[in-house]
């Protein structure tokens, strides 16, 4: 995981950094201001009218998002020493997650291996560029 990081933040400044921080941080609370607005705003509007329940306000709609988190979880929440069997359907487990395990090897992989490769990239991308140029003639 530390690689991945590395590798994403590689070629930023430590104020730029900083700034992916604070806007994730805004981003973050964005959502949860209007994760309670949309729980509001539907209990609001289907619940007092189908089953007679009172309405909700807005920390109380808050709540009761916490409250259904904490209670039926989600990706990433639970306990972390359970290992997901081979045979598991979680899809937040296996599937929708990239497995960064295989990120440790990047930097090795890179020194060995990965400049020679890109160069052989970079080599067919220019072969295949002439070659259109040359047929465009």
């Amino acid at each position: 995981m530390t690689n991945f990081f590395t590798h994403k933040f590689r070629k930023k400044s430590p104020i730029e950094i900083v700034g992916i921080i604070i806007f994730g941080g805004i981003f973050i609370t964005g959502l949860v201001i209007l994760f309670g607005f949309i729980i509001m705003w539907l209990w609001n509007w289907l619940m007092p009218e189908i089953f007679g329940l009172p309405p909700l306000t807005y920390w109380q709609a808050v709540g009761l998002f916490i409250l259904l988190k904490i209670l039926i979880g989600g990706c990433g929440i639970g306990d972390s020493s359970k290992k997901p069997s081979k045979n598991s359907n979680d899809t937040c487990k296996t599937g929708t997650k990239t497995d960064f395990s295989k990120w440790k090897h990047y930097d090795k992989f890179w020194e060995e291996e990965g400049n020679k490769y890109y160069q052989q990239y970079i080599e067919r991308q220019t072969n295949k560029e002439q070659e259109g140029t040359i047929d465009s003639e």
